[in-house]
């Protein structure tokens, strides 16, 4: 869907009857016609309440229908296709407008993690544990990419790791575990462990925490 809509974003289309711009919104399932679809899962409409079309649509629903109701004006995306829809009330359409902004952002965040996944293979001879990050920590990367960082944490060894991966939220349990092995291996590897009380690094053979004086167990 994000590559469907994003080629959209940088089109402009202005409603004929306002000369206000159309706003980009999630098309209807049905199409009020013919009951067949938009050929688009996006539209182009016009939300301006001042609109002659939408305005002067009231008086002439009920004069020629008899019920409440109304026109907005809409585009088909990437077409020269234009309709004047039947709304059925003032707010139709407002909450169907598409975040530009947050597309925006996901398209950002989709091209870092495309980007680190290129990089994974070389992260290790090159000591770079940024591409491994990008993955591990991006929900929306597939899981087999997100368990191949994994196999990675251990082999570089960075202690730059822990925090970031500690303080995100692992839906996937089986990711959690595996991620928690190779940190606990990682920290082993430097002669530290955390403490299960403050979760601070401390020294591996410690037995007491540096940090919050708790004892620790043996």
């Amino acid at each position: 869907m994000l590559n469907a809509v994003l080629q959209y974003l940088d089109e402009k289309h202005i409603c004929p009857h306002c000369q206000t711009e159309l706003t980009l919104c999630h098309a209807p399932a049905i199409h009020v016609g013919d009951g067949l679809g938009w050929g688009s899962e996006y539209l182009f409409i016009c939300l301006n309440d001042d609109c002659s079309l939408f305005a002067k649509g009231w008086d002439h629903i009920e004069q020629q229908y008899g019920h409440v109701g109304s026109y907005r004006h809409m585009e088909i995306p990437n077409s020269k296709e234009s309709y004047s829809m039947m709304v059925g009330g003032q707010g139709a359409f407002t909450g169907s407008i598409v975040d530009v902004e947050d597309l925006r952002r996901r398209n950002v965040r989709y091209q870092e993690l495309k980007k680190a996944l290129g990089q994974l293979d070389e992260c290790v001879a090159k000591k770079d544990l940024g591409p491994v990050l990008t993955v591990l920590l991006d929900d929306s990367a597939k899981i087999d990419d997100r368990k191949r960082a994994v196999a990675l944490l251990v082999p570089l060894n960075d202690l730059g790791c822990v925090e970031p991966l500690r303080n995100h939220a692992f839906k996937d349990e089986h990711l959690r575990h595996e991620v928690n092995l190779a940190l606990k291996t990682v920290l082993q590897k430097h002669f530290l462990k955390e403490c299960p009380y403050c979760a601070e690094m401390i020294k591996l053979r410690a037995t007491v925490c540096k940090h919050c004086q708790r004892d620790l167990p043996d």
